[in-house]
């Protein structure tokens, strides 16, 4: 009843084996050539100190904008693919509906840059 699933329970078992297998043996035969440079921490390119930077505040909320857009705009592509594959057999129905689907996030698309949110700034 399951053999069918077989192989892919093996690809996924020799998958994580793998993964398994790079991180434990990484330490042992990787290079050992540790200096100050890779024993400090590493903060964006900026260089850690134990005072506040004067000015630098808190993080623009631009960055999370951007990265909420792009996850928005991402998650459409991910419902346009199954439109994709089954467009044939969905005839005039999902056409209508992929339509009125993508009028929406291209509404959303133009309020978003009417108001700026695209501008880096």
């Amino acid at each position: 009843m399951l053999e069918p699933y077989l192989p892919l329970v093996l690809m996924f078992a020799l998958a994580g084996a793998f993964a398994v297998f790079s991180v434990a043996v990484a330490p042992l035969i990787g290079p050992r050539r540790y200096n100050r440079a890779k024993l400090d921490a590493y903060e964006c390119g900026i260089e850690p100190s134990p005072q506040p930077v004067v000015g630098a505040g808190r993080m623009p909320v631009a960055y999370y904008l951007t990265a909420m857009l792009f996850i928005l705009f991402d998650i459409e592509m991910v419902f346009l693919y199954p439109f994709a594959v089954t467009a044939d057999s969905l005839g005039l129905f999902g056409l209508v509906e992929i339509v009125l689907f993508i009028a929406t996030v291209g509404f959303a698309y133009v309020y978003v840059w009417r108001r700026g949110g695209l501008d880096w700034n």
